[in-house]
C-alpha cells in the first residue's frame, strides 16, 4: 500500500492544483446536474438508437475536451498544431464508447429463428463481447501506428506485485457489504437480475446466470483497455501525466446511470486507477480490482436482495 500512496503523492507534485479542484468542480457540477435533471435518462430515452449515439458522443466529447482546455488552455493552439493525431485520437475516442454505450437493435436474423425467452437473453449476453472486439480493433488501429513497439496499450505488461491489488479488494469488502444494505444499490444490482425472465424456462438456471456474469465481466475488460490503457498510457505518450484527470472525468460521467455514491466514487477511483496506470504502464492491476469489485457487487446486491427481500 505504501507503492500507491508514493504514486499519489508523485502525481500531486506533478500536476497542478488548480488544475484539480478546477476539474473536481466541473465533476460535481456535472453529477449534480445528471442526479437532479437526468442526463443519462434522457439520452437513454432518445430514439432511434443513431440519434442515442450521437448524443452520447456529443456530451462526452464535451466532457472531454472541457477536462483537457482545463489543463492546457494556454497551450491549446500549439498542441493542435504539433500533435494533429493526438487531436484525432481525441475526437474519435468518444465516439467509439458511445457505440459501446448504446444499445444497439439486435439485427433481425439473430432472432428470428429463437423462441422466447432465448430471442432475449442470448442479444443481452452477446452485446458485450463484441462490443469488446470492436474496442479492440478500434485500439489496434489506433496501436498500430504509433505504439506498436510496446504492449498493447499496458494489457501484457506484467506487474511484479499483485497483492497490493487483491489487498485493496479485501479493503472494499466491507464497503460493499454497507452498500448492500441501501436500497438504491439494489435497485441496480445483481446485474443477473436482468435475466430474470428466463426463470420458469429452463432448469437449473445457474448455468445461465454464469454465461450473463462472464459477459458482464467482459465488460470491465473494455473499460480498463479505453479508459486506463488508452486514454492514460497511450495518450500520455503526447500530454503525459495530464492525459489522468480528463479520463477520471470522462470515467465519471459514464456511471450517471449508477447510484449516487458510485458515481461520486467512480471518479476518484478512476483517478487512483488512472495513476497506477501511468506509473506501471500496465492495466493488469487496475484489470483485477475492477473486476474483484464487480463481481463482489454482484454478490453483495445478491446477498441483500436475499435478506432484504424478506424482511
Amino acid at each position: 500500500m505504501k507503492l500507491f500512496f508514493r504514486y499519489l503523492k508523485d502525481y500531486f507534485s506533478e500536476t497542478s492544483l488548480v488544475n484539480f479542484l478546477v476539474t473536481t468542480v466541473f465533476v460535481a457540477a456535472l453529477i449534480f446536474i445528471n442526479y437532479f435533471f437526468g442526463i443519462e435518462r434522457r439520452i437513454r430515452l432518445i430514439s432511434p438508437w443513431f440519434i442515442e449515439l450521437l448524443t452520447f458522443y456529443i456530451f462526452f466529447l464535451l466532457v472531454l475536451l472541457v477536462s483537457y482546455l482545463f489543463s492546457f488552455w494556454n497551450k491549446l493552439q500549439s498542441i493542435i498544431k504539433e500533435n494533429k493525431l493526438f487531436i484525432i485520437l481525441l475526437i474519435t475516442a468518444p465516439l467509439i464508447f458511445s457505440l459501446k454505450m448504446t444499445h444497439w437493435q439486435t439485427p433481425s436474423f439473430i432472432t428470428q429463428n429463437l423462441d422466447y425467452p432465448w430471442n432475449k437473453y442470448w442479444p443481452m449476453v452477446l452485446q458485450l463481447p463484441v462490443k469488446l472486439l470492436m474496442m479492440v480493433l478500434f485500439l489496434w488501429f489506433a496501436w498500430k501506428p504509433r505504439f506498436s513497439k510496446e504492449s498493447f496499450f499496458g494489457s501484457t505488461s506484467s506487474l511484479s506485485k499483485t497483492k497490493p491489488y487483491f489487498l485493496i479488494i479485501l479493503f472494499l469488502i466491507p464497503i460493499i457489504a454497507l452498500a448492500s444494505t441501501q436500497s438504491d444499490f439494489l435497485h441496480t444490482y445483481p446485474k443477473v437480475k436482468n435475466i430474470s425472465f428466463i426463470s420458469g424456462y429452463t432448469s437449473p438456471l445457474w448455468p445461465w446466470k454464469l454465461i450473463y456474469e462472464i459477459s458482464y465481466g467482459l465488460d470491465f475488460i473494455s473499460i480498463e483497455l479505453f479508459f486506463r490503457g488508452f486514454l492514460v498510457i497511450g495518450l500520455s505518450h503526447f500530454v503525459g501525466v495530464n492525459a489522468i484527470l480528463p479520463m477520471a472525468a470522462f470515467y465519471c460521467t459514464i456511471h450517471f446511470g449508477k447510484p449516487l455514491a458510485e458515481c461520486i466514487t467512480s471518479y476518484f477511483g478512476g483517478l487512483m486507477l488512472g495513476i497506477i496506470a501511468y506509473r506501471t504502464k500496465s492495466i493488469i492491476g487496475g484489470l483485477i480490482v475492477h473486476l474483484g469489485l464487480a463481481w463482489l457487487m454482484e454478490i453483495g446486491g445478491y446477498a441483500g436482495l436475499l435478506y432484504f427481500g424478506s424482511h
